[in-house]
Formats: structure tokens, C-alpha cells, sequence
């Protein structure tokens, strides 16, 4: 039977391609943008009449890099490539000139229009000024006139609010729809909307940062605590949460762009040094609950430093940051479900106490060469190098049981900047080299004590100790040539355009479990008079073993990334700006569209009786890989359509919107597992216990022996037949990109409040994202059937778990499938912050309203779902990790050479998975139905800082500066009971707090001292 479970809505993709590409039509072609890089345009006035043939001169107040351009026959100009900064705005026509200072902010299009002759100037003007002079005001110009819904974070942000990590993206939740997530145990992720962290994409200086075989979106984040790029080498960024331009690739949820620190023509240096420990803060809940506090620390210290040198032409920026953390973790029993009299004093004394140390080093450095005003080069690189402790307590793991994890990066960047009268190109040649390797703290058997007092079958984990499971390395390696092209010579449009080619070695090496697992029945061990666990006799082992004859068991793949897009942004009245653009990638990944089935497996699935009967509701020829009935994805189509409108044409009251598809990418970690798991398979074997009876020589079962601690000794039990129980993975081979369509409407206005302009905006979002990959359960029943047949009625339950591929073991099958829906409001007000009104304001409020098609995700990275054969026809539910309302607010201000900030978040809970079989009839017929804890208010966190800064009368000044997080020591808790019921009979305890996790940190203290020069 052919396989029904694809995606029903890729059919849409031509809907919406055919939608917007009539509106392609009204637009001249073009190339491509630059997402780091500022734009000025507007019109040239002279006597009140359009000043064709004018001369306007952009000079950097800081580097001296100038960039000049011919207004046309109307007297529209623009200025296009310019590094963020302050800059001089000089104007000469018709005998007459006239000067101006702006600033402008990353990505951003600032609208100037410029006069001489006595007209008045519509954007504020500063000082004009010799570039020697010290002093210079240059007002901050704001865009309102761009269809993204987008938010700037400002280098005075990142300066004043208060912040633990040290890890830019934090700031990126002050901008609505962003959630900034920190686990219990440090660990860090940014996401967007209803969809996972992997939808993530974060542009350095314009180049992406993603990461093709790990989770997390950006390169080096996944279950990190460390920060993908050094804070202080972050000039600052744009966070675009929707509808961003063609520009931006490998992304379904939202884009960051930042740019790095350049040298100017004044040496300039930084050093800084943070620290805390454990006498500083209040206790975790769960150091509260066992009565103990855990030592601990975090240190975090680094310098910047640069300058000229040759002035006015080449300039060096260099910083280095350090973070040292020894976090605390409590290692506590994993289940409630044991009696308390079988836990021996040896159990007891894993519990309690302990440390997860983290180190990272972030190096960057950059040269600018300012080759005459029409050429830019910049050379850049980041190296980054972390080791961690993880998988240690806030659970069952002991610290034995840990894993040891190195996460490096290196990244180069060669950028030229090649400008003329009307158009600019920018090069970008890079490089990349990212690697991460955990591997388990003690290599030997691992041992789960478990109890069964609830669970017989496989009872509920007390605790683990001994050997892990965790032995990975994965990253990638390579080269890419990006090209971006800008044509402003056609009057009122800005035509872009631009190409990208990626050479990219991926490799995901992986060996689980690594050391083999033994389970231990505690009451029965107990019962027979064992004490220790070493004397325990265990009831099952899970291990890997490689399988003979393979050398490598890495699975890589050379791949090929291709993207162009055309754009165009049409200003077709001083009131309406159009943006139309178009995107097309394509991706070439060998490693799995070129893979061969092994030939014994593929006979063997074409030969299983339960594959071929009338209840099958899959095809297994569509997963079969012959090496080439695989193919790239093809249909990468992008169209994307924004809109403005300034209903006064005075930038101060702007409707916008646009609707427009993103395409993402999949991950390689999941396309290896077919690989992978056949190169290093997994087996499980049950010894013949009191507890666990079986057949000593029937199937999997043995008696129990000591030398099976021996690995050697277990892959003696699989030699003969090494594919018999191997865990199989197989994905379909018409594998289709993940994509997002995304729709928006909103108005942007500035008001004027208390004698200063406030810029506010409200956003309706609508974003669906499709074609996920799901993991599913292969097996069938000997009928077909995905439930057992004894029970005709049940729609839960009854999988055929026991019935693997004959000769082999269970059957994965990998498809498109995952889905999600969100609808948002996004509210926004900011007084920003400037040197005439030293004190800033923001505040941004997100409503959402976001399901999803994956039913048992107990996080939003769950790709696995075995309750249901596929996700077809399935129920959409409420989407656990985002809470329907969250505000975060900001203030913060200078005064007596202080400065003082705050930051408020607050939330609603977040909804929470649970199993209802409370309201059916039968444990046959139960269903997932998520569910919000009963609180108001389901995060909290009020964190303030306080700096004072001493200025010594020379270019040196110093400062103190403390932090106080969690201000009022709010318990934000993370585990309740999540089962309602058995049928007609309620849990009294559904919905209560059950456990001791709570989100870091408690209150916490946080020292800092520094240094500018």
C-alpha cells in the first residue's frame, strides 16, 4: 500500500508561489541585499525645488570612511553599504551646500531629506563638525518605513541591562515574540513563535552562523551554557521575528543580524571582570528541600582593545572572553513511586550535593582597510573553545554518570566592499570549523536502579551511576562565496540581488549507548539479601556493539549549498514602499541521497509478511534506498511580499505588512540515524531473574553471568547475528525542506509624550510552519495493523512493539510530518535612549496563540512519536513552551555618573503535556491533552544593575558595577503532575507542583569592575 502519512499541505507551496509571483512581475529585476549594512536615502532640496545632480557625501565620524552619490533628475538619492555608526551628511547643489550628523543602526533604512538654500531639514540635525572635533551629536535616526517586523537591540542596551550570561542573544527577548530560555542546568537557547530553537538563524557581519547537524539554530548552541560569539566584540543587532527580506536564508521562525566592533581612529580599550559564588545567592529550591547548599561559582573576565593603524585607513579591533562556571546540581532519586525502606545507605550517598564545571574561551579579531572611498575590505575571525560537565543531578545522574562535552568553533570572514555612484558589491569568502565531541565520564558499565513498584515492565529510575551512555562527534567543516549586488541608478527603486555557494563537510559520529546499561530491579535485589549494588544481579542489559566489517563508522556528507534571490524595494509614492523579492536554495546532501540499503535488510523488509497485508498503511519501497531514487529538493521557492504606507509621508504613523515563505533546512543529526545505527546497532537482553522470568535460550534471553560486564563478552552474543534486535532507522526518500509561511500586519507610530518621542507598534502574526521530521514506530501487527486486532475499539496502546523486522529488531521509520500554528499580538513602546535624554525605556508585550500536530512533545524538540503510527489527521494542541502572555520591560538611565537598570519579565504558565485517559471509557482509548498549571503567573523574574563609573581626568575611567538577579527570589517551578487519571477515577494531585525544578537562578548577587581607555 502506498504511504499516506506526507504532509497534505505541500500543494500550498504553488498557491502562495503563484500568489505572490504576479507581484514579482511589477518588479525590476534586482540583487541582493546586505543585512548588516545601513542605508540613508531621501531628496535633495535646494530653494524648495528638487535639487537634480546634487552631491551627497556621507563621512563615519569615527573611521573617516566616505561615501558619496549623485542625486537624480527628481532629487532622490541614497546611500547604500554603510557600516552602522554616527556619520556627516554633506550637500552640494547648485553653488550651495549644507551639513547634518545621523546615526544609524544596523540594516536599518534611515529616510533624510536635505536641503540648502534656508529649507528646513526633516531629520534632526546635529552639529556639524570637523571630525577632529571631540565632541559630536549625532541624532539616532528611527525606521518605521520597513514591511518586517523587526526590533534594533542598541550597544547602550547591551551595556546597561542587567545579564548574567554574557551571551548576546539574551537580549534578543526585549523584542516580542522572542523567548530567551534558560534551563535549570545553565543551558541556553533563543526561539521564535511556536517553533523550536532550530528554526533560529543569527547573521555575523551578514554571513549566517547555522548549524547543519545539531539543534539550536545557530552553530555551537545546542545544550551549551556558554555564547556563540564574544559580547564585546557585538556592536549590536536587529531581531526580526517575521516576513524578512530574501536576503535571509536557512530560517523558519526568526532572523538576528548583528554586527561586529571596528577600529577607529582613537585607541580604545576595555576590561572587565564578573564574579559570583554560592554565598551569594539564596539556595535552589532543591538545595532547600535537602538542606544544603552546593559550592559554587561563575567568573567571567575579558579585554577588548583597538584602533588605528594608518588613520583615516586601516584599523585593528582584538577581545577575548573568558566564563568560568561551577554550577550547582542536586543528584535526587528519579521517582516518588519506591518504598523508602529499600533504599540502602549506598543509594543514599549519591544523593545530595553536586558540581557541573563549564570553561570557555571567545577570541575575535578584526582588520579594516578603508582602501579609498570606494573600497572596503574587512578580515575577521572567532575562535571559540569550551569543555563542560554535563547530564549531572537535577535528576537520577550521578556525577559518575556524567558526560564530558568539548564544543569548538573557528570561523573566518573575508569581506570587500566595492562601491560606485549607483550601485555597491559585497563579497564575503569564509571559512568554518565546528566540532562537538561529549563522551561519557567513565568508561565502564552503567547501572540504572530502578524501582517497579509502579511500573513492572521497566520500572522507574531511582538512580544511575557508573558509565553513560553519550559518545558523539559531530560538526562541520568548509568554505562558502557569497555575493551581494545593490543597484540604485533606477529611479525610486533599490534593486538587490546576490548569490551563495557553501562547500560544507557534515559528520555525525555516534556511538549509544556507548557503555552498556544495566537494570536493576531493586526490590528484588533487596529481597534476595543483596546490599551492595556492585553484588546487584541485573534483570536486562541495552548496548551497542560496531558492526564487523565496517572501519569507519562515521557518517559524513560532502554537501553543496546553492541560493540566489532577487529583491526590490520600490518607493512608488513618498507614502507607499513596496518590497518584492524572490528566493531560490538548493541543496545537495550525498551522504543521504546517495546511500544504498544494506541489501540483507532490504530483502528482508520486501520479504515481512506483516508489511504486506490489507491493513499496512505504508509502503516500505518508499523508505528502500537504491542510491538513486533520492533526490534534493527541487521546490525551494521563496516568493516574499511586504508593503508600507506613511499615512503623512512624515515617518511617524507607518502601516505595514507582508506575507512571505521562509525555507529552513534539515538537520543532518537525523539523517544519519539510518546510518548510524546501522553501522553501531543496539540490542537488549534479559537475564532470567525471580523478578523477571524468561526462557534461558528462547529469543533474547540468558542467564545471568558477571563476565557479561565484559563488553567483549556482549558482542560475543551478537557476532553470529549481528542484526538480530538491531534497532533499524529508515526515512523516507522523498524528504521534503522544512518551511514557514508567514503572514503580518501592524502600524508602527511615534508620539510625543513629556516632551520626548516614543515609538510604539502594534503587530497581528499569523506564521504556519510545515514538513517537521517525525520518527515513527515501522512495526505491525501480523495483519497490518498498527493496534493489536484483539482489541478492535482502541485507539491508544496495543502497539506492536514485539513484532520487529524478522532477523533484525524494531523498525523507525523517519518522514515530513511536524506542523505548527501561531497567531500573535505584538505591542511595543520605546523611548530610546540618546545623550541629550540619557535614560531609555522599552517594554514588549507578546499574546500567542500557538499549536501544534506533535502530540507527546515533551519538549519542543520531540521528534519522536509513538502513540500513533503517523501524524496524519491527528489533532492540532496547545504547544508546550510558550506561555499566551509574556511581557518584558525594560528601563534604565544615567545620572551622577551612575547608571541604573531594570528588567521585568513576566509570563503566564506554560502549557504542560499530559495523557488524559480520565475522560474515556477505557485505557484503550486515552489521548494527549495539554494542560496550564492553575496560576496567574507562571514566570517571574525582576533583575536590577547599578554602575558607577569614576573618571580620572585622563582617558581612563573605571567602574563598579552590581547586578541583582531574581530581585524578590521567585520560584518559577517547572515539574507538576502531569496524569489526570485513570477512567472515572481523577488524580487529586493533576496539576500540582510534584517535583524540585525551578528555572535558574535564585536571588544572586553579581560583582563587576572595569576598565575603558
Amino acid at each position: 500500500m502506498k504511504s499516506t502519512h506526507r504532509s497534505t499541505y505541500r500543494h500550498t507551496r504553488s498557491l502562495l508561489a503563484c500568489a505572490l509571483a504576479s507581484c514579482m512581475l511589477l518588479a525590476a529585476p534586482q540583487v541582493l541585499a546586505q543585512s548588516t549594512s545601513a542605508t540613508i536615502r531621501g531628496q535633495v532640496s535646494a530653494d524648495s525645488t528638487p535639487a537634480g545632480g546634487a552631491t551627497v557625501t556621507a563621512t563615519n565620524l569615527a573611521t573617516g570612511l566616505t561615501r558619496s552619490v549623485q542625486s537624480t533628475g527628481n532629487g532622490n538619492y541614497s546611500l547604500n553599504g554603510l557600516p552602522p555608526g554616527s556619520y556627516r551628511l554633506d550637500v552640494a547643489a547648485n553653488g550651495q551646500t549644507s551639513s547634518q550628523n545621523i546615526t544609524v543602526q544596523i540594516g536599518q533604512t534611515a529616510t533624510v531629506n536635505l536641503g540648502v538654500g534656508g529649507v528646513a531639514e526633516t531629520a534632526p540635525a546635529g552639529e556639524a563638525t570637523d571630525l577632529e572635533t571631540v565632541t559630536v551629536t549625532a541624532p539616532a535616526m528611527v525606521e518605521t518605513k520597513t514591511s518586517e517586523v523587526a526590533t534594533y537591540v542598541t550597544q547602550k542596551q547591551i551595556q546597561a541591562l542587567p545579564q548574567a550570561s554574557r551571551n548576546f542573544l539574551a537580549f534578543a527577548d526585549t523584542v516580542p515574540g522572542m523567548i530567551f530560555e534558560t534551563g535549570s542546568d545553565g543551558t541556553s537557547k533563543l526561539r521564535g513563535g511556536a517553533q523550536n530553537s532550530n528554526g533560529i538563524n543569527v547573521f555575523i557581519d551578514g554571513v549566517g552562523q547555522k548549524n547543519y547537524v545539531l539543534k539550536g539554530g545557530v552553530s555551537g548552541q545546542d545544550s551549551s551554557s556558554g555564547s556563540p560569539f564574544p559580547q564585546l566584540a557585538i556592536g549590536e543587532y536587529k531581531v526580526i521575528t517575521s516576513n524578512y527580506k530574501a536576503e535571509y536564508d536557512q530560517i523558519s521562525s526568526a532572523a538576528v543580524t548583528a554586527v561586529t566592533k571596528s577600529g577607529t581612529n582613537e585607541f580604545e580599550g576595555h576590561f572587565f571582570w564578573d564574579y559570583t559564588n554560592d554565598g551569594w545567592r539564596q539556595p535552589t529550591f532543591a538545595e532547600e528541600k535537602g538542606d544544603f547548599k552546593v559550592p559554587s561559582k561563575e567568573e567571567q573576565y575579558g579585554a577588548s582593545f583597538g584602533g588605528p593603524l594608518v588613520r583615516d585607513n586601516l584599523f585593528f579591533f582584538v577581545t577575548y572572553e573568558a566564563k568560568e562556571i561551577n554550577r550547582p546540581r542536586t543528584v535526587r532519586l528519579g521517582t516518588s513511586n519506591f518504598d523508602p525502606a529499600y533504599i540502602t545507605p549506598e543509594i543514599a550517598s549519591y544523593l545530595g550535593p553536586a558540581n557541573a564545571p563549564f570553561k570557555q574561551d571567545n577570541y575575535f579579531g578584526k582588520l579594516t582597510w578603508q582602501a579609498g572611498d570606494d573600497h572596503l575590505v574587512e578580515l575577521s575571525a572567532k575562535k571559540r573553545e569550551e569543555t563542560e560537565i554535563t547530564g549531572v543531578g537535577d535528576g537520577p545522574n550521578a556525577p559518575s554518570y556524567g558526560t564530558a562535552k568539548t564544543n569548538d568553533s573557528t570561523r573566518v570572514d573575508l569581506r570587500w566592499q566595492w562601491s560606485g555612484m549607483t550601485w555597491l558589491n559585497d563579497l564575503h569568502l569564509t571559512s568554518e570549523d565546528d566540532e562537538w565531541s561529549p563522551r561519557p565520564i567513565t568508561m565502564g558499565p552503567g547501572r540504572s536502579i530502578r524501582s517497579t513498584l509502579a511500573n513492572p515492565t521497566d520500572g522507574d529510575t531511582l538512580i544511575n551511576i557508573g558509565g553513560g551512555r553519550d559518545y558523539q562527534d559531530k560538526g562541520q567543516k568548509g568554505e562558502s562565496l557569497q555575493n551581494d549586488f545593490t543597484f540604485t541608478g533606477l529611479e525610486q527603486h533599490t534593486i538587490k540581488a546576490g548569490i551563495k555557494y557553501k562547500s560544507v563537510k557534515i559528520n555525525a559520529f555516534e556511538q549509544q549507548p556507548y557503555n552498556p546499561q544495566f537494570r536493576y530491579d531493586l526490590n528484588q535485589n533487596i529481597d534476595a539479601g543483596l546490599i551492595e549494588i556492585a553484588d546487584f544481579v541485573p534483570w536486562d542489559v541495552e548496548f551497542g556493539a560496531p558492526l564487523p566489517g565496517i572501519d569507519d563508522r562515521n557518517v559524513s556528507s560532502r554537501n553543496k549549498q546553492y541560493g540566489i534571490y532577487l529583491q526590490d524595494d520600490w518607493e512608488v509614492t513618498d507614502k507607499l514602499t513596496l518590497n518584492l523579492g524572490v528566493r531560490y536554495d538548493y541543496e545537495e546532501t550525498p551522504g543521504f541521497e546517495n546511500y544504498v540499503t544494506d541489501p540483507g535488510l532490504t530483502a528482508a523488509l520486501r520479504g515481512w509478511s506483516n508489511l504486506q497485508g490489507p491493513n499496512v498503511d505504508y509502503d516500505i519501497e518508499d523508505y528502500i534506498s537504491n542510491g538513486s531514487n533520492r533526490d534534493p529538493d527541487k521546490n525551494n521557492w521563496a516568493p516574499r511580499l511586504g508593503f508600507s504606507y506613511d499615512l503623512f509621508a512624515d515617518q511617524r504613523h507607518v502601516i505595514f505588512g507582508g506575507a512571505g515563505r521562509s525555507y529552513d533546512r534539515n538537520l543532518f543529526d537525523y539523517l544519519a540515524l539510518e546510518q548510524s545505527k546501522s553501522t553501531f546497532p543496539g540490542y537488549r537482553y534479559s537475564f532470567d531473574t525471580p523478578g523477571h522470568p524468561c526462557t534461558v535460550g528462547t529469543g533474547t534471553c540468558l542467564a545471568w553471568d558477571p563476565s557479561y560486564y565484559d563488553p567483549a563478552n556482549l558482542y560475543a552474543l551478537v557476532a553470529a547475528s549481528p542484526n538480530l534486535g538491531a534497532e533499524v532507522f529508515m526515512i523516507n526518500n522523498d524528504l521534503e525542506t522544512p518551511y514557514s509561511d508567514q503572514f503580518s500586519l501592524g502600524m508602527r507610530n511615534t508620539v510625543t509624550m513629556w516632551n520626548h518621542d516614543w515609538n510604539t507598534s502594534a503587530t497581528i502574526a499569523h506564521v504556519r510552519s510545515y514538513e517537521g521530521v517525525i520518527f515513527a514506530l515501522g512495526n505491525r501487527w501480523p495483519d497490518g495493523s498498527y493496534r493489536d486486532p484483539a482489541f478492535p475499539d482502541a485507539t491508544w496502546g496495543h502497539q506492536p512493539w514485539g513484532y520487529g523486522i524478522p532477523g533484525y529488531g524494531r523498525l523507525l521509520i523517519g518522514d515530513n510530518g511536524i506542523e505548527t500554528k501561531l497567531n500573535q499580538l505584538l505591542l511595543s513602546v520605546d523611548k530610546p535612549y540618546s545623550e541629550n535624554s540619557p535614560w531609555g525605556v522599552t517594554v514588549a508585550y507578546t499574546y500567542s496563540d500557538a499549536k501544534e500536530n506533535r502530540l507527546n512533545a515533551a519538549n519542543s524538540d520531540e521528534h519522536f512519536t509513538f502513540d500513533y503510527p503517523n501524524l496524519d489527521g491527528l489533532p492540532f494542541i496547545t504547544s508546550v513552551g510558550i506561555p499566551k502572555h509574556r511581557l518584558v520591560a525594560t528601563a534604565f538611565g544615567d545620572f551622577w555618573g551612575m547608571t541604573l537598570s531594570s528588567k521585568l519579565t513576566l509570563a503566564s504558565p506554560n502549557p504542560k503535556d499530559s495523557t488524559n485517559c480520565y475522560n474515556t471509557t477505557s485505557t484503550d482509548n486515552c489521548y494527549f491533552d495539554s494542560f496550564r498549571a492553575d496560576e496567574t503567573i507562571g514566570f517571574k523574574q525582576l533583575d536590577i544593575a547599578l554602575q558607577k563609573t569614576w573618571n580620572t581626568g585622563t582617558d581612563l575611567s573605571f567602574y563598579v558595577r552590581g547586578d541583582v538577579f531574581n530581585v524578590f527570589n521567585w520560584q518559577n517551578y517547572t515539574d507538576y503532575d502531569t496524569w489526570r487519571g485513570t477512567p472515572g477515577s481523577a488524580n487529586p494531585n493533576f496539576g500540582n507542583r510534584n517535583g524540585v525544578g525551578t528555572v535558574w537562578p535564585p536571588r544572586m548577587f553579581k560583582l563587576s569592575f572595569g576598565l575603558d581607555w
